[in-house]
């Protein structure tokens, strides 16, 4: 069966930006502050450098009870059996990653644009991340900001799980929080943080401030 999504912070790994910590020290932290929704995202490794750290970050958020998410390979979220699996608009088809993938997984679709989330409502994605918001680093190549008037859109025309991603930091979150996305990413805010687990609880108090 399913499991639900949990609503308010998502975060996810990006060991290039960690302060040269590896990403099972950081997940550890972010654990430890109160993290409820966790992506594994790593564009650089091989594929068996993302299986092990998959491996161990999903013994570690069953322990915690907290909601694991793999990025892009779907045979390494089967293989760890983590709660969702995400993929963008370039990756797998999602009609093929969703019969790979099977009934019990939690699938979600990246969404750049309101005919993208209105196809992948259609399509049955359990939620759509929505974005870039702002100017974001954490990938190559990654699309234009859509800006705020994307998730405004979001708010008023697609009742599935949202996911505001792209270049949200502290100094901004409030602004996304005004739209009412279920969830709400933050990469580098969070992982190149001198102290994660201050910056997680003071995203958690605005987030939950501004519901």
């Amino acid at each position: 069966m399913k499991k639900e999504m949990p609503k308010g912070l998502y975060a996810i790994t990006a060991e290039r930006f960690s302060n040269v910590k590896d990403n099972i020290t950081v997940v550890k932290e972010m654990l430890d502050a109160g993290i409820k929704t966790l992506q594994y995202r790593e564009k650089d490794k091989t594929k068996l450098e993302k299986f092990r750290q998959c491996e161990t970050i999903r013994k570690l958020t069953e322990n915690y009870g907290v909601f694991f998410v793999v990025n892009d390979d779907i045979d390494i979220a089967l293989a760890v059996k983590s709660d969702g699996f995400h993929i963008g608009q370039n990756d797998l088809p999602f009609e093929e990653a969703k019969k790979i993938a099977g009934a019990d997984m939690v699938i979600g679709l990246s969404t750049h644009s309101p005919a993208q989330a209105k196809l992948a409502v259609e399509l049955g994605a359990d939620n759509i991340g929505a974005g870039p918001v702002f100017k974001t680093f954490t990938k190559e190549n990654a699309d234009e900001p859509v800006g705020l008037k994307y998730l405004e859109f979001c708010a008023n025309n697609i009742k599935t799980h949202k996911i505001a991603i792209g270049g949200i930091k502290l100094s901004n979150l409030a602004e996304v929080c005004a739209y009412k996305p279920e969830s709400i990413c933050m990469v580098t805010e969070i992982t190149a943080s001198q102290n994660i687990g201050k910056t997680v609880k003071e995203a958690m108090r605005i987030i939950n401030d501004n519901r």
